[in-house]
């Protein structure tokens, strides 16, 4: 009986005794567990003891994330004075790559242009034509080739925070050389730190004809041989890069998605710049500076540091000077990143999270054209940041033109990718697109409804706030002044010569048989001619706006679409009754005058508050009292593009001549010159100076 009390009570003695060293063991691990999730006992006394540093410009949702010095793996790394937008625990340790060697004597070692040996000019134009870049030089070079270290030296000596998230590299590529892919791949993983490398994705767009051969199976046991992850996957069919860099998108594992082209290289330290960045705020969107790699000779260029992306009156991307408004918010510090209206869109970083919050791709859009800046409008206008990192450089072989075919023409698929960006994001600006680019309104954008819906959702800014407060140097009409005259819709006299009667005469017959037979193609395919107009000389293009006219009025009993007979705005001469005209000429030509067809296009100028004669992003500007006047990229900084304009007088007044623009003299009749001022109908021009997008 006592023996049988006896091992009761010792057993519940040591019951007892296990319980409470158990809970001690609990009590320990809980004091010194991670405190990442806020519930480690402690872990509120460190985190109020933190400061954390202030956002720029944008309402931050990630609010109360502060360093946690807790982190065991990290607890030897001093992380006072960095702030991360992740929880330490997720970031990772880096140490930058070593340099890549130099080969001396090797074809394009340190970036240097190859030539082509002589008695093979007629290989290289041959292997030219499949990428429209010189295959025959890529070839020759190695698929690891230097590169000089192209950085400004303050980014040379740069501190970057001791943790980094990780990135997913995704490039898409269609019928891609093998050489460029593959040098693309490999300065990728010789030039970024491995920590922080998760992946490579190879996005391949249904790649054809006989690069199937070496991009297929031989590609995918190539890439296992790599150091570091790389995969590849297809698209069924052709998708473009827009879908197919979705379909990239989905695969990612790391941290943060960087998109890059198939025919890039990367230099010494690219990646660590965009990294830090939205390591310690997950709404920036990070470029790099985007070099050049000759098409020719494979050359590496350095790209000015002083250049941002802007976009014309067409909605086409364009590389313009950095103001100096912006210089100034960077204190003259030319390693700070510059925040950058547009952005190119073939090479950016971008929090994998932040992608899909702010919604991915539009995948209404086709194939290439307008996602950058539908894009670019998005991030600005919903609360984020888009970014140039000076300190960051990737090289890109830039071609005269594409190699690749467009579903649907390149024209039309770009015009509706930028349809579907002035619909959703331009607010009333989308007319002023529309109006500019009267080939638009053909176009058969899709539905934008949930776009609409997103940008509702996310509470985004208006595009006139854009204008205002992100790019106020743009070229669209928000400081005007004048923007040209509205023609009266019937704007032909009297007085054709008896073959263009007679011409116009033939295609209205012929026109009104088809329509009377039922047949719409005919009226489309005349549609079609009247959206590219612009492309016409004048006569031919007088003529066609005669049948035009008189098509609009057949076209009335059928209940056709005639809106787009709309005319547009112009500067008109009263003495000759012709209009300032670009004659589709480049900067640096002469302006030219031609009939008025009130169509838009090459006719349209504007005349803004800071008294620039402005025709899309050129400018009229006259070096010499005697001229002629030149259409010059526009500086906005005054001097040889400053013109004076009242309705009153209707001269156009150079400031730095104070001669006045009049119309062309007899030894050419298309060029306008400058003449002292005399007040005569020759020198008056006729602008409107009543409009819904003048600034308030």
């Amino acid at each position: 009986m006592f023996r049988s009390r006896l091992r009761v009570h010792t057993c519940k003695i040591v019951l007892i005794t296990s319980m409470v060293w158990f809970a001690m063991d609990v009590a320990v691990i809980m004091y010194y567990s991670d405190c990442s999730t806020g519930s480690g006992w402690g872990c509120g006394r460190i985190e109020s003891g933190m400061a954390t540093s202030p956002r720029e410009g944008r309402a931050d949702h990630h609010k109360g994330r502060a360093i946690r010095n807790h982190q065991s793996e990290h607890e030897d790394l001093d992380l006072s004075g960095w702030h991360f937008d992740y929880p330490v625990g997720q970031l990772k340790r880096w140490e930058p790559r070593p340099t890549v060697p130099d080969h001396p004597g090797l074809p394009g070692e340190m970036g240097k242009p190859v030539r082509t040996p002589p008695g093979q000019e007629v290989l290289m134009k041959e292997k030219f034509k499949l990428n429209q870049f010189n295959l025959l030089a890529s070839d020759s070079i190695s698929l690891n080739r230097s590169l000089p270290d192209v950085r400004l030296e303050g980014c040379k000596s740069k501190n970057y925070p001791p943790l980094m998230p990780t990135t997913s590299i995704v490039i898409v590529f269609h019928n891609e050389a093998w050489s460029t892919l593959l040098r693309t791949v490999w300065s990728i993983i010789q030039r970024s730190p491995r920590p922080l490398l998760q992946e490579i994705l190879l996005v391949d767009d249904a790649s054809e004809r006989e690069c199937i051969d070496y991009l297929g199976l031989e590609l995918e046991q190539y890439v296992k041989t790599l150091p570091v992850s790389v995969k590849v996957l297809r698209t069924v069919e052709r998708s473009g890069l827009i879908r197919a860099r979705l379909l990239g998108a989905k695969e990612v594992t790391g941290q943060v998605i960087t998109f890059l082209d198939a025919h890039v290289e990367c230099t010494e330290g690219w990646l660590e710049p965009l990294l830090a960045r939205i390591a310690e705020d997950r709404t920036r969107v990070v470029c790099p500076i985007i070099d050049v790699i000759s098409d020719e000779t494979f050359e590496y260029v350095t790209a000015s540091d002083m250049t941002w992306g802007g976009f014309n009156w067409k909605l086409n991307f364009r590389w313009y000077r950095v103001p100096q408004r912006e210089m100034e918010r960077r204190g003259g510090d030319r390693t700070q990143p510059l925040k950058t209206p547009t952005m190119a869109g073939g090479l950016f970083a971008i929090d994998k999270e932040y992608f899909e919050k702010i919604g991915r791709y539009d995948e209404g859009m086709d194939i290439w054209g307008g996602e950058n800046l539908e894009m670019s409008f998005r991030i600005w206008q919903c609360g984020g940041t888009l970014e140039i990192s000076p300190c960051s450089h990737v090289g890109h072989v830039f071609r005269d033109k594409s190699p690749y075919s467009f579903p649907g023409g390149v024209v039309n698929v770009v015009m509706k990718n930028s349809a579907r960006v002035a619909e959703v994001w331009m607010d009333e600006w989308r007319d002023f697109f529309f109006e500019m680019n009267p080939g638009a309104r053909s176009v058969d954008y899709g539905d934008v409804s949930e776009r609409r819906k997103l940008r509702k959702d996310l509470k985004c800014k208006s595009f006139r706030w854009f204008l205002e407060n992100i790019y106020p140097e743009s070229q669209m009409p928000l400081d005007y002044y004048y923007l040209g005259e509205r023609p009266r819709q019937s704007g032909f006299t009297p007085g054709k010569s008896t073959t263009d009667r007679i011409l116009a005469l033939r295609v209205l017959v012929e026109r009104r048989r088809e329509f009377r037979q039922g047949m719409l193609a005919a009226y489309v395919d005349l549609k079609k001619l009247f959206d590219s107009v612009h492309l016409i000389f004048a006569e031919s293009l007088e003529v066609l706006v005669m049948a035009l006219e008189a098509l609009h009025e057949e076209a009335k009993p059928l209940g056709l679409e005639v809106s787009w007979l709309k005319t547009k705005v112009q500067i008109r001469n009263v003495e000759t009754q012709s209009c300032l005209d670009t004659l589709g000429r480049k900067s640096g030509e002469n302006l030219g005058t031609s009939y008025c067809h009130g169509l838009g296009g090459n006719q349209v100028f504007a005349h803004t508050k800071r008294q620039q004669i402005m025709s899309d992003d050129n400018c009229l500007d006259a070096s010499n009292p005697s001229g002629p006047v030149k259409l010059v990229r526009c500086h906005g900084m005054g001097g040889n593009q400053m013109w004076s304009y009242t309705q009153k007088e209707g001269s156009l007044k150079h400031a730095n001549s104070g001669r006045c623009l009049q119309k062309p003299d007899s030894r050419d009749v298309t060029l306008p010159v400058l003449k002292t001022c005399d007040g005569t109908a020759a020198q008056q021009w006729v602008m409107n100076g009543s409009f819904k997008w003048q600034a308030n």
